[in-house]
């Protein structure tokens, strides 16, 4: 009995404890439902794999201001060569209206070119004379750039039949003198040795046929002085056709445009026509030209 007794004591301590433990257990699930919960939500995103939220953050404020950086990089070179090019200075005002910019946009950009110009790194400068922009050489260079400009080889000229000449060697290459002077209709022996001593063409060989005449061919200087990078941009016969019919059509405007002027010159008021007299004193109209002139009767 008492062993029965101690045992239901025991029995009744332990049953309030067993409470929590389920509590805990309740507890614990409710927790990780909650945790699971979190976990899930942020799943549920779609994300770009290997991209992160920042990464998308930076590239879409990054998109808009690299292309006005490449819109105002070009408007700038274009300024610049512009500059470049021209031999009288360029005003703000005559570039805005060509490239149809603000003037405001330009007047800024030209400022940048100067102040970069002007550091001791360049030898060019980009100045403002006589009311527009003009690119020279520095004046602390000038001693040195005269210096180097008297060495320099005379420019390149030709004249007409040299230019024929060159032109025939370069689209018929390899070539002989004999095929030249049938395509230009005329000799042309002392025009190839011009051309030989400027270096434009070489020889190429021989033909093989009966005397084995030396054929011509361009040289690098030819693609030099010419600006070529290869023989394959040279323009092509029937670019030289639409220039020609261009140059044609051009001078016909000019032609109907002109102002149509009397081969007579005007009379002014109160000049009086000069007519060769007979010896009666009367008028006689001027003898023909392909008459003998009569003497008049006495």
């Amino acid at each position: 009995m008492e062993e029965e007794v101690q045992r239901a004591a025991i029995s009744v301590e332990e049953a309030p404890a067993a409470e929590p433990d389920g509590q805990q257990e309740g507890d614990s699930g409710t927790l990780n439902s909650e945790s699971e919960e979190q976990h899930s939500g942020p799943d549920e995103t779609e994300h770009t794999p290997g991209v992160s939220d920042d990464d998308v953050i930076i590239a879409e404020a990054v998109t808009e201001p690299a292309a006005a950086d490449n819109s105002y990089a070009a408007l700038k070179a274009i300024i610049e060569a512009a500059i470049y090019i021209t031999d009288e200075p360029l005003s703000a005002e005559q570039i805005a209206a060509a490239i149809e910019q603000p003037i405001e946009e330009v007047t800024a950009i030209l400022s940048a070119l100067v102040a970069e110009y002007s550091a001791p790194d360049r030898g060019l400068s980009v100045r403002e004379i006589a009311g527009g922009y003009k690119m020279a050489t520095k004046p602390e260079h000038h001693e040195s750039i005269r210096r180097f400009v008297k060495r320099l080889q005379p420019p390149l000229k030709l004249s007409l039949a040299a230019l024929e000449t060159l032109a025939v060697v370069a689209y018929k290459q390899p070539i002989t003198a004999p095929e030249i002077m049938e395509v230009r209709g005329v000799q042309g022996a002392g025009v190839l040795k011009t051309l030989l001593d400027r270096k434009l063409i070489a020889a190429a060989g021989r033909k093989d046929v009966l005397g084995k005449p030396i054929m011509y061919k361009t040289t690098r200087e030819f693609l030099i002085q010419f600006g070529l990078n290869s023989l394959t941009e040279l323009p092509t016969l029937k670019e030289f056709e639409d220039l020609g019919r261009l140059a044609l059509s051009d001078s016909e405007n000019d032609t109907e445009s002109a102002p149509v002027t009397s081969a007579e010159p005007a009379k002014s008021e109160g000049q009086m026509e000069l007519m060769p007299a007979t010896t009666g004193g009367s008028p006689a109209p001027f003898a023909d030209a392909d008459e003998p002139v009569r003497k008049a009767d006495a």
